[in-house]
């Protein structure tokens, strides 16, 4: 069955880094659109970015760009999200996803969730 399972997250200051890393299992990664979307306290699910099966082409949520970066590694069969420059808005807990069909920016999109990693901004 699919699997996906985040990790990375942690307790960051105003302007520091942090890489998450989702590694999957029980399906052709390869092949696959994966994206990466937050859940801030008494938000709503959002999209944050989403990369092809080549890791040619990418997309990023406007708020996020020129910070954070999404990349995969097909032979670990893992997608990356690297954040630059988080600020306190950033907290959220993120969450890896699989993309079946539709909209890459709309999380109705993508069929298999991970449990999530917590990221936390402090000012």
């Amino acid at each position: 069955q699919v699997q996906l399972a985040e990790s990375g997250g942690g307790l960051v200051q105003t302007g520091g880094s942090l890489t998450l890393s989702c590694v999957a299992s029980g399906y052709t990664f390869s092949t696959s659109v994966m994206g990466w979307f937050r859940q801030g306290p008494g938000k709503d699910r959002e999209f944050v970015a989403a990369i092809n099966g080549s890791g040619r082409g990418t997309y990023r949520d406007g708020s996020v760009k020129g910070r954070f970066t999404i990349s995969r590694d097909n032979a670990k069969n893992t997608v990356y999200l690297q954040m630059n420059g988080l600020i306190p808005e950033d907290t959220a807990l993120y969450y890896c996803a699989k993309f079946l069909t539709g909209d890459i920016y709309d999380k109705g999109g993508y069929g298999y969730w991970g449990q999530g990693t917590q990221v936390t901004v402090s000012s």
